[in-house]
């Protein structure tokens, strides 16, 4: 009976498969190619069902609708098998891994896919206290528009998607203004998952040095607080080391164009319009991978598998010292009076880098006949590189109870509602005392960006006064888990505010105007019954000698101060209750 027993047990043992068995039943089409390709989409789908059918940790779901049609995914890992994210959030630390948002940079969808697979099949010791996330392919519509050559610079895969969505957006620039499907599915992806920890995989642009792998996490000063202190002098640095100790030497994203890196470079500063931005407004620790262009495919690919991996695992130790610090910061958001809305580099700080990077000569070019650079390989170097690492904010607003913003304006509205904003509508019409702002100066691009012709250098002045306010107008109170989206996008002065980016341009234009003609009999009236005025005016003609040759310049001038003139000119319809 033993020795039955024990032939039993070796045909069971023989029987079940083993993690490289199963490694074997699930290759991706990168490794079926021999890392020369990376998967279509419907491949990358087709892989994910398969494994979510196979394994019950592995749950694939459809989320929200792009410009291509069809809809996003999240595919989650959790070993516990609970894919409610109600109940997760409160117990672990979340991982959201974005992939393809340009559909060129492939490395993420490929190395995703095996991490998955990894974990899956137990190749991949099971986190206990973290869940991962991810979106298989962000930009479904650049996916599937694929071709060879629109990546000039980039060395493999030997076929890939495109950078620009179905209605060429670069999704990377549209996280604020949301103007694509796949931006808003992320909105809602995003505040289901409430990731602790969000990763978006691309492929570095500029110059050559000796790493695969570079980083760009949200700058720590923006994101502020202890939260940023933690972010910059532990997970980075564990990072760095971690991947280091397996020979996966990284360095800060290289945010040099046409220069040389060892003359030194900024932090990249992550505006809410990118991901890692926009993630940041919500206490997010975000990070870009950039892995560089002229690396080999495959190795480009196993340094974003082993980048992720290593953040698994830092996420599984570091991760109730992250939630708590989030929550927090959270709270501590809420505390603030004042609130930067500008940044510029600390120039009395910097880091130094030890880089690794290759010597370049300067030479002429035989097509332009300019100076060009060209980096040789052969000469391989490590320097110490200056880093400015450190920003400080350059103009900041006193925080204020609630905004107002005036019915009609739905499309900010909605905005505020994809991101969870709390808010309530005027049951009735009221007089309030706010504070109000009138634009005073702004540039704008004289070329198209995005689908927008931006705003910027915007200026306000503010007054107090009392507002007649309808039935309907919107009320959001400022003090909520999205202070910090709605600061940044209701402050017009803000980088990514709602006005820079074109959703208030009506009031930039005057609708009503005077005839000459007409209106120099009240022009001298107004001179003569107001002697205020008519000293200001005189001042004016008097130090402004293109003003004093301009007739009309002065009619208008003076138009601008008589009752004729539209209060809504100019008039910012957000206000500011204060208190």
């Amino acid at each position: 009976m033993r020795y039955f027993c024990f032939l039993a047990f070796l045909f069971l043992f023989a029987c079940e498969e083993q993690p490289e068995d199963q490694v074997a039943d699930f290759q991706t089409h990168f490794e079926n190619s021999k890392a020369k390709e990376t998967a279509t989409y419907l491949q990358t789908i087709d892989f994910y069902i398969r494994l979510a059918k196979e394994f019950p940790e592995v749950n694939f779901q459809t989320m929200g609708q792009t410009d291509s049609g069809r809809p996003l995914h999240i595919v989650t890992y959790n070993p516990d098998g609970d894919f409610n994210f109600k109940n997760i959030g409160a117990e672990k630390t979340v991982i959201l891994v974005n992939n393809g948002i340009h559909p060129g940079e492939s490395d993420g969808i490929d190395a995703t896919m095996m991490l998955f697979r990894d974990l899956a099949v137990g190749k991949l010791p099971p986190p206990k206290n973290t869940v991962l996330v991810a979106i298989p392919i962000y930009n479904i519509g650049g996916s599937l528009n694929r071709n060879t050559a629109t990546r000039a610079n980039q060395n493999g895969p030997a076929s890939y998607g495109f950078r620009g969505n179905d209605k060429n957006y670069d999704l990377n620039r549209d996280f604020i203004k949301a103007d694509t499907k796949n931006a808003r599915s992320f909105s809602e992806i995003y505040h289901l998952v409430k990731p602790d920890i969000f990763i978006d995989n691309h492929v570095s642009n500029g110059a050559d040095y000796q790493y695969t792998l570079t980083h760009l996490f949200t700058q720590h000063d923006k994101l502020g607080g202890d939260l940023g202190n933690y972010l910059h002098t532990n997970i980075m640095p564990q990072l760095e080391n971690a991947l280091s100790s397996e020979n996966w030497d990284i360095t800060p994203y290289v945010n040099v164009y046409n220069a040389l890196p060892e003359s030194g470079f900024s932090q990249f500063i992550d505006h809410p319009r990118y991901s890692t931005g926009y993630t940041t407004l919500w206490n997010t620790l975000g990070m870009m991978v950039e892995t560089h262009m002229l690396k080999p495919y495959e190795q480009r690919v196993q340094g974003t598998y082993e980048l992720m991996k290593q953040m698994l695992m830092i996420a599984e130790k570091e991760g109730e010292k992250l939630r708590s610090l989030r929550q927090k910061a959270f709270e501590f958001s809420n505390t603030l009076t004042h609130y930067p809305i500008q940044w510029e580099i600390d120039t009395t700080r910097s880091s130094t880098l030890n880089f690794k990077g290759y010597e370049a000569d300067t030479l002429i070019s035989e097509v332009t006949g300019r100076p060009r650079i060209k980096y040789d390989r052969t000469r391989p170097f490590t320097k110490p590189v200056e880093y400015t690492n450190y920003m400080i904010p350059s103009d900041s607003v006193r925080v204020p109870e609630y905004y107002i913003v005036r019915k009609g304006y739905d499309d900010v509205m909605e905005r505020m509602q994809q991101n969870n904003i709390d808010f309530e509508i005027l049951e009735r019409d009221t007089t309030l005392q706010v504070e109000s702002y009138r634009i005073a100066d702004y540039k704008t691009r004289n070329i198209p960006y995005e689908g927008h012709y931006p705003h910027y250098e915007t200026k306000v002045t503010a007054q107090d006064e009392k507002v007649n306010f309808s039935e309907g107008d919107y009320v959001i109170p400022v003090r909520q888990n999205g202070i910090r989206y709605i600061i940044e996008t209701l402050e017009p002065a803000a980088t990514d505010s709602f006005f820079n980016w074109n959703f208030f341009d009506p009031i930039l234009q005057q609708k009503e105007h005077f005839s000459p003609y007409v209106f120099e009999d009240e022009a001298a009236r107004m001179l003569k019954e107001n002697i205020g005025l008519r000293d200001s005016f005189l001042l004016k003609k008097t130090t402004d000698s293109v003003f004093a040759q301009n007739g009309y310049a002065q009619l208008d001038w003076l138009y601008k101060k008589s009752d004729h003139y539209e209060k809504a000119h100019l008039q910012y319809p957000v206000y500011r209750v204060l208190k």
